[in-house]
């Protein structure tokens, strides 16, 4: 038995676990042996408001898993052995985006099993993970359908390295008992008895870039599981959203508390999210004047003292000190240059 303590707060349902158990049962195994390794007495099952912590629920998906030799847990008619989700990651691996990256993801799940398929799509502004099935998964169903959508959404945050907070969860099963508890599993409001089960999420995330690589894979397949329990604090599309404000709407990021209210958002927290991004926005600032200047000088004919004006410095001379800074040359030698 391992011997550390969970110490973590107890919110994952042990509906879950007796899931794990019923797949112990149907291929004639006994589960004794994981129950211990995740220190949960075989009497809590039978206990339908108990919780486990995310640790014990960790330890018990590893030990299902690699003594069933199925990451599905029993979900599907084919097992898939161990490795197959490590695997569907792989392959999503070298997309740029997170959106190529997702599609790959659905597609390829979708060769490893016809149980259920798995869509992405846009609308509204809004990406959807969406969850068909081929058959009635039965008591199974809502076990299924948490765990895939939730290590989808794992994958997706994993590979960008971002929060993707979500704007609806939909269930297309009934509420279960544990019901309270879907606010931890899934943020954003939840739906049950839905036409179909899916996640919701802001579309601009699909064109944020991916940002591992094969030695990152290789770390994260140490303790896979925990893409479906971190929480993650950064979030990518703030930097994104920003950065095109700044360049698209100007008269609206004047300032921060400007900048702030055009995205909803309290001055705070507009400094708060950025600084946990590694960011500021001064630097955003700079960075789209830089970027703006230097299209403008290459593209155009425009005057210097315009340019100045049209990238938000008061003055030619001050815009001039500022461009020798950033690209280590004045705007006219820049643009002869270029």
């Amino acid at each position: 038995m391992i011997s550390t303590t969970p110490t973590s707060r107890a919110e994952t349902p042990i509906a879950f676990i007796a899931a794990m158990v019923q797949a112990y049962a149907q291929r004639g195994m006994n589960p004794t042996a994981a129950l211990e390794k995740a220190q949960i007495a075989p009497s809590l099952l039978n206990q339908p408001q108990t919780r486990v912590t995310a640790l014990q629920m960790e330890w018990m998906s590893e030990a299902a898993m690699r003594e069933l030799d199925d990451e599905a847990l029993g979900w599907f008619r084919r097992r898939l052995p161990w490795g197959s989700y490590g695997m569907l990651v792989r392959a999503s691996l070298t997309a740029p985006t997170l959106g190529l990256a997702l599609t790959r993801w659905c597609r390829h799940h979708n060769l490893l099993t016809d149980d259920i398929r798995l869509t992405l799509s846009t609308s509204d502004g809004l990406a959807h993970i969406e969850l068909h099935e081929a058959h009635d998964l039965k008591t199974l169903r809502e076990f299924c359908t948490v765990s895939v959508l939730r290590n989808a959404l794992g994958v997706a945050c994993w590979l960008t390295d971002s929060r993707i907070p979500l704007s609806a969860t939909a269930l297309r099963f009934a509420p279960p008992p544990h019901a309270d508890s879907y606010g931890v599993l899934f943020d954003g409001p939840s739906q049950f008895n839905a036409p179909q089960s899916r996640l919701s999420f802001d579309a601009g995330y699909l064109k944020l870039p991916i940002r591992r690589d094969e030695a990152a894979l290789q770390r994260m397949l140490q303790r896979a599981l925990l893409l479906t329990v971190r929480p993650y604090r950064r979030d990518r599309l703030l930097v994104e959203k920003v950065r095109q404000t700044l360049a698209e709407h100007p008269e609206n990021s004047r300032n921060a508390d400007n900048l702030a209210a055009w995205l909803n958002l309290s001055p705070r927290t507009l400094h708060r999210q950025l600084k946990e991004e590694g960011a500021s926005l001064q630097a955003l600032k700079n960075s789209v004047r830089r970027d703006t200047s230097v299209d403008l000088l290459l593209r155009s004919t425009r005057p210097i003292k315009q340019i100045a004006v049209e990238v938000g410095f008061q003055n030619e001379k001050s815009f001039m000190r500022a461009f020798k800074g950033w690209t280590g040359t004045t705007p006219e030698a820049f643009r002869q240059g270029g």
